[in-house]
């Protein structure tokens, strides 16, 4: 059931400095009394509030304590909200809802175009974690300057499209050439019903040259190996190839995350290119120690179960990787994708005053997953045909068996 509680507005940020807008609540349900509680308001949704607003908020995040939810969300303004709101704000010809049969649907004007044009030829990366954006929206831009590289965001982690502040960053900077939320995911610059329609709208009419799909902030999660936002990574890579579009993966990698099936190259990552049903590019960081060597062992076991036989078994390619002297097998079907290796600047980008966290760890913390973002944008412009993004083609079959 929802959780919500009424509340007191106790401070309010300027309604004009973003599509959210910040608050500081008091519980009206807290009997101690001066008790507050961060909250935001999605202002296209419930509109702007001032402080004494009565407010009605979601609380069931942050009275869990998820990481990624360390805050109220206003359900309604009760002060000001239940006049019907603004008719402009979804202008003729709106008639598809979004968030339908919730309480917070709203009508949207779908991009979708009529026609349908294939193939689109765009190159199309696909994002594990929001995280990922900046970095390869970064080095997308070194290597293609002036290239056009749109977002799309997808389900897996915050739907609303404003509450993002890397997207906003990246528009302001010229990093991205536009914002469109797909799916239940609400509130781009643009709406589309399906992925598919988001990357050939983006494509076709917009002018990309290229579309980058991922989730927004945050992940779902769950300790399964299905259950978890990253699974969608899945669903937008078999769009892009399903558009014609040479599609990278931009793999989830970690140097120091606490979990071991996320460190070296991440179970998400892993099941995804198993699952996948055809082959796509993935592209692994130049210079760094390789990511798939002791670790693998550990991925490769939370995607498949069980410990890792040691001889070939059929199907399988029995590969020897870089820091792990017993050597370990790499499943045929990952093994089969387009693997290369893409120089990148870590010294360049902290000084870009980018976002560089994942977790909570910065990038001296993690430098192997700012890294893979960045690895991911020049091997995206390299895809696109802008130039030649750094990469440095290597085989398939041999992925990180060097001490890239």
């Amino acid at each position: 059931m929802l959780k919500l509680r009424a509340a007191i507005v106790a401070e309010a940020d300027r309604a004009d400095a973003g599509p959210e807008q910040r608050l500081v609540i008091e519980l009206a349900s807290d009997k101690r009394g001066g008790a507050r509680r961060p909250a935001i308001a999605d202002l296209a949704l419930v509109g702007p509030a001032e402080v004494g607003d009565e407010v009605i908020v979601n609380v069931q995040a942050l009275d869990l304590g998820l990481g990624s939810g360390g805050f109220d969300i206003v359900h309604v303004n009760l002060t000001r909200g239940l006049e019907g709101g603004d008719d402009r704000a979804s202008p003729p010809p709106a008639h598809v809802m979004k968030l339908n049969y919730t309480s917070l649907q709203h009508a949207i004007a779908p991009v979708e175009d009529r026609a349908l044009e294939l193939p689109l030829g765009g190159a199309v990366a696909v994002l594990a974690l929001h995280g990922q954006l900046a970095g390869l929206a970064w080095a997308f831009a070194q290597s293609t300057p002036g290239a056009k590289l749109g977002y799309v965001q997808t389900e897996g982690g915050a739907l609303p499209g404003g509450h993002s502040r890397t997207v906003r960053a990246l528009r302001e900077r010229g990093l991205l050439a536009g914002h469109i939320t797909a799916g239940a995911s609400f509130g781009g610059e643009g709406e589309a019903i399906t992925t598919a329609g988001a990357i050939h709208h983006g494509l076709h009419a917009l002018g990309w040259d290229a579309a980058v799909c991922g989730p927004g902030p945050g992940i779902v999660g769950s300790s399964s190996s299905l259950g978890h936002g990253g699974m969608v990574a899945l669903d937008s890579a078999h769009v892009a190839l399903a558009l014609g579009c040479p599609t990278l993966l931009v793999a989830r990698l970690s140097s120091s995350d606490e979990r071991r099936r996320h460190r070296g190259i991440s179970h998400h990552t892993l099941t995804v290119l198993d699952l996948l049903l055809e082959p796509v590019t993935v592209a692994l960081p130049a210079g760094m120690r390789s990511p798939v060597g002791a670790e693998l062992r550990a991925g490769l076991g939370a995607v498949f179960g069980g410990a890792m036989p040691n001889q070939p078994a059929q199907g399988r390619l029995a590969l020897s990787f870089e820091g792990d002297r017993e050597g370990v097998e790499r499943p045929a079907r990952i093994a089969r994708h387009d693997w290369r290796r893409a120089t990148v600047d870590l010294p360049a980008y902290a000084a870009s005053g980018l976002p560089a966290e994942t977790m909570g760890r910065g990038l001296a913390g993690d430098p192997l997953f700012v890294a893979a973002a960045l690895a991911g944008g020049s091997a995206l412009a390299e895809l696109a045909g802008d130039g030649d993004g750094g990469g440095e083609r290597s085989e398939p079959e041999e992925p990180g068996e060097q001490d890239a």
